[in-house]
């Protein structure tokens, strides 16, 4: 079981950056597959960045050339660096966590294959 706990949201104007941390407990992150979701009110959560055990990634194409999901295995971390931020990424911040990564990148990115949620972290990017 993986308990993800999220940090390094905030407030920057466009073309700013900002990095996300999520931090997870329990002994099976090193072999989990680990994304970084996004959802704004009224709106359905969205995949953003997904990494898996051997480190491949994949991205929505939103968001593909100006963020990069990273994770520390010693440190049970997992990041998102943001650069190139704009008005339309403001959005809470979500870490999440599945056993193993499937290997077709549409299901990877769909947050109803997750199990384990951190609580969020507010991203506001403005104009």
């Amino acid at each position: 079981q993986v308990q993800p706990v999220e940090s390094g949201g905030g407030s920057v104007q466009a073309g700013g950056s900002l990095r996300l941390s999520c931090v997870a407990s329990g002994y099976a992150f090193r072999t989990s597959c680990m994304g970084w979701f996004r959802q704004v009110p009224g709106k359905e959560r969205e995949g953003v960045a997904v990494i898996d055990s051997s480190g491949n990634t994949d991205y929505a194409a939103s968001v593909k050339g100006r963020f990069t999901i990273s994770r520390d295995n010693g440190k049970n971390t997992l990041y998102l660096q943001m650069n190139s931020l704009q008005p339309e990424d403001t959005a809470m911040f979500y870490c999440a966590a599945m056993e193993s990564c499937p290997s077709w990148v549409p299901v990877r990115l769909n947050p109803d294959y997750y199990k384990f949620w951190g609580q969020g972290t507010q991203v506001t990017v403005s104009p």
